[in-house]
């Protein structure tokens, strides 16, 4: 699953660097939990929980079932 975690977050990574920002797969764990760290701009924006849950999120679990929840770490 690690590997389409990864191609999805591949995806979403050059709107991310249009604000200034970058995302980085830390850990995909069994149980569905999808770890990341927010980079750059991202890291430090107010708006990031939003982003993370309505567009990082929302985007896995549409093309990824197994996905439950993405984490900042």
């Amino acid at each position: 699953m690690k590997e389409k975690v990864q191609k999805v977050i591949d995806e979403i990574r050059p709107a991310l660097q249009a604000d200034g920002g970058n995302i980085e797969l830390v850990e995909v764990q069994e149980d569905g939990v999808v770890k990341v760290k927010l980079l750059g701009a991202c890291g430090s924006c107010p708006m990031s929980q939003l982003t993370l849950k309505r567009g990082v999120e929302a985007r896995l679990k549409a093309k990824i079932p197994e996905v439950k929840e993405v984490v900042a770490v």
